[in-house]
Formats: C-alpha cells, sequence, structure tokens
C-alpha cells in the first residue's frame, strides 16, 4: 500500500478548501473541454466538483480476495473500504505525496504513546454510528482486531502484524475458539470511547497499522466468520444493498452516516457498483468511454497503452507515476534446489531485466530496479549486487553459479496471477532468459483473488507442484521501509496460508534488524537499517527485482474530485469520486 516517513498528525483541512485549491470541475475532459492535462491527478485534484447524485461504477478483471475489512489484502480493497469501514486512523485525499499524511478517522486525534512506544491509547470521536443507527463503542474496534489477527483458520488474507506486537498475541486463540467476553487482555477499553493498545515491545509506528482496515469496528453479535463478507454492518458512509458473490456488489448512502463525525467523507453519489470478472480490454473501453473507473489501480492493458501514449490527446488524459511498488520474482527458499544460496544467485545472474522491462509495457510501466526498497521508500540507496552488462543478465556467471551448486541444469516452476496478461507477459520473458542459462522454468497461471491463499502463498503447494518462483508485485503497508519489507522479507510473516513472504525467507539477521528498526525513535537511524535490510536480502538473493512499478492510468471523463495518491500505490483515492453523469 504506501510510501514517506512518519509525520506529525496534522489537522484535518475541510475539503471545500482543498477542492478550491485544486483544478476546477470545467477543467474536465468531458462533452470535449480541454483535458487537465497529462499528470494533472498527480498533481491536485482533477474536475473538482460538490456535486451530488448518479452512480460511480467500479470494474475489475477478477474478485477481489475479499470485501471483509478484516480479511483483505489489496491495496484498492484498502481504498475502496474506508467507503464502508472507518479505521481508527487513515490516509488523507492529496495527490502524490500529499496522500501520505496520516489523519485520525474514527479516532479524534492520532494515538497517544506510552512506555517508550509500547503502549498507545485513542479516543473515539462522539456520535459515531451503524448503518443500524446502533452506536460504535471501542469494544467492536478491539473486536474487529481480535478476528482480523487471530482467527488465521477462518480469516487469513489480512496481514498479522497485531498478532505479532501485541502481548500475548501468540497464546491468544481468537474470537471463534475462545468464548470469553474479556477476549485478548492487549486490547483495553476502559469504556466505550477509549481503546489501548498494550504490546510486548516498542512499535514507533502504530499510527500507521491502525490505519489499515483492519481496525474498521465489526459488532460481534452481528459477525459470521468467514460469512461476514455477505452481511457487512457500515461504519462508513456508504453500505451494501446487494453482494453477490464473485460478480457484483452493489453500495448505496448509509443514512446514519453523520458528517459531523467525519471531515473526510462526503457522500457524493447516490450509488457505487462494483462489477467483477470484466474482461481487462472491455475494462479499459469502458474506462476511456467515462463509464467506469479500474477498480484494481494497475493501469491500462498493453494494446491500452500503444494507443495512448502515441496520441497527444489520449495521453492527455493519462496519469504515469511510481506507486511505491516493486514488481520481483521471490525464489522460494524452501523448495530445492533453492535453499542453496548459490542457485538462487544462478538466477539473479541468469535475467534479462530489460527483456522483461519490455515485456511489461517499457520505461513508462517501470525503471529496471536493483534493490528491495523502491525509490519512494524511505531507507532506499542506490545498489546493484548481482550487476550485469547493460542489466541484461549474464549467462556465464548464471551457470558459474550453478556449478557452485552442485547442478548443471535446474527444472522448476514459476507462479504468476492468470489475469494480468504483464505478469504473464513478464514471467514468459524470464522464463526464456532462465532457459539460455540451463534453469528450466514452466509458467503455472492462477487467479489474483487466490493467488495467496490456495496458491503460491502455501508453502505445502508450492513444494508439491515444484513452484521455486513467484511472480509478485509489492506496495508498501505504510508509507515506511518497515511497512514495505516485513510482510515480505519477516519470518514471523510467514504461515500455512495466506503469505505474502513468497521468497519463505527466515534470515535471523533480517528480522532482528527489523525489529531493532520498528523499535528505534529517530527516523534517520531507522532509515540506515532499512537500507542494511535491503542488502541482507539481496546477498542472500530472497528474490529478485524486476523493475521499480509506475502505474499508467487513464483518467476518466464524467467523474469528479480524481486525485491520483502515493498512499494507495498511484491508485485514484475512491473515498470522494463522483459523477457529472446522472
Amino acid at each position: 500500500m504506501r510510501r514517506s516517513t512518519l509525520a506529525a498528525v496534522a489537522a484535518i483541512g475541510s475539503a471545500s478548501l482543498l477542492l478550491s485549491a485544486c483544478s476546477k470541475a470545467d477543467d474536465g475532459n468531458e462533452n470535449g473541454k480541454k483535458s487537465a492535462g497529462a499528470n494533472a491527478a498527480t498533481k491536485g485534484v482533477v474536475n473538482a466538483s460538490t456535486q451530488k447524485g448518479g452512480t460511480v461504477t467500479y470494474e475489475y478483471s477478477d474478485v477481489p480476495d475479499s470485501f471483509d475489512p478484516g480479511n483483505t489484502y489489496y491495496a484498492y480493497m484498502y481504498n475502496l473500504s474506508r467507503l464502508y469501514a472507518r479505521p481508527l486512523m487513515t490516509f488523507k485525499p492529496g495527490a502524490g505525496e500529499a496522500g501520505n499524511e496520516l489523519v485520525p478517522d474514527l479516532a479524534e486525534s492520532a494515538g497517544v504513546p506510552g512506555d517508550g512506544g509500547k503502549t498507545w491509547t485513542y479516543k473515539l470521536r462522539a456520535g459515531l454510528k451503524y448503518e443500524d443507527g446502533t452506536p460504535i463503542t471501542s469494544k467492536d474496534v478491539k473486536y474487529a482486531v481480535e478476528r482480523s489477527n487471530f482467527a488465521r483458520d477462518v480469516l487469513s488474507l489480512g496481514p498479522n502484524y497485531f498478532q505479532q506486537f501485541l502481548d500475548g498475541g501468540d497464546k491468544y486463540k481468537g474470537p471463534y475458539k475462545d468464548k470469553s467476553d474479556e477476549g485478548l487482555k492487549s486490547i483495553e477499553t476502559p469504556n466505550d470511547t477509549t481503546i489501548v493498545f498494550k504490546l510486548n515491545r516498542a512499535f514507533q509506528e502504530f499510527d500507521y497499522l491502525v490505519a489499515t482496515p483492519q481496525t474498521a469496528p465489526v459488532p460481534k453479535a452481528k459477525d459470521k466468520g468467514i460469512d461476514y463478507v455477505k452481511s457487512i454492518v457500515s461504519s462508513g458512509s456508504y453500505k451494501f444493498e446487494s453482494y453477490d458473490e464473485g460478480k457484483q456488489a452493489v453500495l448505496v448512502r448509509n443514512e446514519n452516516w453523520d458528517p459531523k463525525t467525519d471531515p473526510l467523507r462526503k457522500q457524493y453519489p447516490d450509488k457505487i457498483v462494483v462489477k467483477l470478472k470484466v474482461n481487462a480490454e472491455t475494462v479499459d473501453q469502458d474506462v476511456q468511454s467515462g463509464d467506469a473507473i479500474d477498480l484494481g489501480g494497475t493501469g491500462v492493458q498493453a494494446a491500452t497503452q500503444a494507443k495512448v501514449v502515441n496520441n497527444a490527446d489520449l495521453k492527455a488524459n493519462t496519469d504515469n507515476t511510481y506507486g511505491g511498488r516493486l514488481v520481483y520474482m521471490a525464489i522460494n527458499n524452501q523448495v530445492a534446489p533453492f535453499d542453496k544460496l548459490e542457485c538462487r544467485k544462478a538466477v539473479q545472474y541468469a535475467i534479462d531485466k530489460v527483456s522483461v522491462q519490455t515485456a511489461e509495457g517499457g520505461p513508462i510501466r517501470g525503471d529496471i530496479a536493483t534493490t528491495v526498497l523502491p525509490p519512494d521508500i524511505p531507507g532506499y540507496q542506490k545498489s546493484d549486487v548481482y550487476a550485469t552488462d547493460g542489466k541484461k543478465g549474464d549467462v556465464a556467471k548464471a551457470k558459474e553459479q550453478l556449478k557452485a551448486c552442485g547442478k548443471s541444469t535446474i527444472s522448476t516452476n514459476i507462479s504468476a496471477r492468470s489475469d494480468r496478461p504483464q505478469e504473464i507477459d513478464a514471467a514468459t520473458a524470464i522464463i526464456a532468459s532462465l532457459k539460455k542459462a540451463g534453469i528450466n522454468a514452466s509458467l503455472k497461471q492462477y487467479p489474483s483473488g487466490k493467488y495467496f491463499t490456495d496458491y503460491a502463498g502455501v508453502p505445502s503447494f508450492d513444494k508439491k507442484q515444484n513452484i521455486g518462483l513467484h511472480m509478485m508485485q509489492w506496495g508498501a503497508d505504510w508509507p515506511s521501509g518497515y511497512g514495505f519489507l516485513q510482510q515480505i522479507l519477516h519470518g514471523d510473516a510467514i504461515g500455512a496460508s495466506g503469505n505474502t513472504n513468497l521468497s519463505y525467507i527466515n534470515d535471523k539477521q533480517i528480522n532482528e534488524m527489523l525489529e531493532k528498526a520498528i523499535a528505534t525513535e529517530s527516523d534517520t537511524e531507522r532509515n540506515s537499517l532499512y537500507a542494511q535490510i535491503d542488502k541482507r536480502a539481496m546477498d542472500q538473493a530472497a528474490l529478485v527485482p524486476l523493475t521499480y512499478f509506475k502505474v499508467l492510468l487513464y483518467r476518466p471523463a464524467n467523474f469528479t474530485n480524481l486525485v491520483s495518491s502515493a498512499a494507495f500505490s498511484g491508485q485514484y483515492d475512491y473515498l470522494n469520486i463522483g459523477t457529472t453523469k446522472k
């Protein structure tokens, strides 16, 4: 998900002031009007408007992991879920890096730290209500964290930071097994508007952690475990009118949402429709015609890209920006022969990264990467541990490492997401590179909605299917080195399923440096440690950085308040998008 150093929380400015400072609605490109220009949404709000009414439609080529705020981990779902699920903190709508500003949401202010960062206290705003008019309490926030982090056999899709850092989190069995009213003792609710988190070690970036949808309240009496997704109780400005699993979700205004309790949301459209399993090319066509927004936010398809970048008028309607994301290939340390360092190094040297960049769509889709941390994440330091001439790979060095590994050839499989054509094209280019060095890889395709729960994120499946290599794209959970690195490099992030540490690396030095970093108060010292972790991961050949991802979004006409936010990997911030169509 997101990007820069921990900043002091500023007061939330009024949305009307924000909008008036940015582009006006008549600067949009609908009805033949002049476009706001290329990259306009990375610099300000495009087609700013307070107009209410109409329907905003989102389309996606697959299905999300889950609409359940406690069981999701894709950046676009973190983004969308804020419409119906309010976390304690969130990101303020803003262009580019301005979107990284952390502000209170359910909470009335930022967390109050104690005990050197081991205790964090939040007070809820007064007057908060669910869609049915019942009050939201601190106990509901506590329960939401418990169900999302401590019932991994039921809800395994989100990160497990709270489980790792809350005192006693290693022993608590979760609310579906532990039926006591007390729940996890290290989350205290002394009254209905106060929640206190007691950690087992200092966590200096905790405000970012409570900005995840896992802190969005869930009433215990309404929870149905994995089936809660079918009847989510809204705490946001919109509620579910209908949910047809795998096909469509429809949201309408939540009449019990009170704008006096919420300085961020504006409730502009009457209805929000999310269409799933729409052909990727059809999504592009609908976006260009001004009928839809691409929910996934990963950018246009190859054919559309060729069309828009070669047409000045069309290119003026695009936003091309870094998303604080890395496109990479994880090397599975648990699948032989990649349990041997030299075999992993052979893969590093074999890959022609220029061919991969070309397959992804060229430089407009990302610069060639050589580090784990992207340049727009704190802690990044320029480095190239496996440098090759022109970044086109070195077959001789790859074969040399293979020999040191005791191999002359390797047979393995590489996983990629079936609904992501550019990822498949990149994997195909990698397969061609590896073959030249004697590493024979076959492509295995799996749907993105189940990529982590059923396939690449399941270690037993990977071993059985001999999947030693995994295509992956990652954005920071919050804008810091820790927010980027922890869930893809720390051994504690590895579980029986739902893994995002697809390298399955469990390195003592990396684990210890990550722990030291998050307990360190100084930003400068933390960032230095993040750079060291990056180098150690590359020395261990845990993954192959491919490109520092750049998103190329086509900006649809008819939609208002479009702003590309670094907080959501360059996607448009979905919180206040409206429409001029009735």
